[in-house]
């Protein structure tokens, strides 16, 4: 694993040791890359609800979008378990608004790094294009 990849994981990592996950106990990190070398990073926030949990990938988000970020080259989760965690689809909608397909998502299986494409995770995305393509 390169350098900079380690370091993503290292800081999607430390986001995970504050996941609050009462309920399913299984923390998820995240550490979003924006354009210009800044890293954001979110954990999972669970609630009693699960529909209103916040998922790792979209704390990142909101928090980078919160600082005026909305240009990413690169995104690593990891889960305790280290089990090759992906994105769910509804965090993969949510970076495909602000990210190319090409985005790298970068994954701990065991100690094996594996690196998707957000257009591989997710195909056929919605976009402002579809939504227009079909009024």
């Amino acid at each position: 694993m390169d350098e900079e990849v380690a370091d993503l994981f290292e800081a999607a990592e430390t986001a995970m040791e504050s996941a609050h996950v009462p309920y399913s106990e299984y923390p998820v990190g995240a550490a979003l890359e924006t354009a210009d070398g800044e890293v954001f990073v979110g954990c999972n926030v669970e609630n009693a609800n699960y529909s209103n949990s916040l998922h790792a990938e979209e704390v990142a988000v909101g928090e980078a979008v919160k600082r005026g970020h909305t240009a990413f080259s690169r995104l690593a989760v990891v889960s305790a378990a280290r089990d090759g965690v992906t994105p769910c689809g509804m965090c993969r909608q949510t970076l495909a608004e602000f990210c190319a397909e090409s985005l790298p998502v970068f994954c701990l299986d065991g100690e094996t790094v594996v690196e998707y494409s957000l257009g591989e995770l997710l195909p056929a995305a919605i976009s402002e294009e579809t939504l227009s393509d079909s009024r």
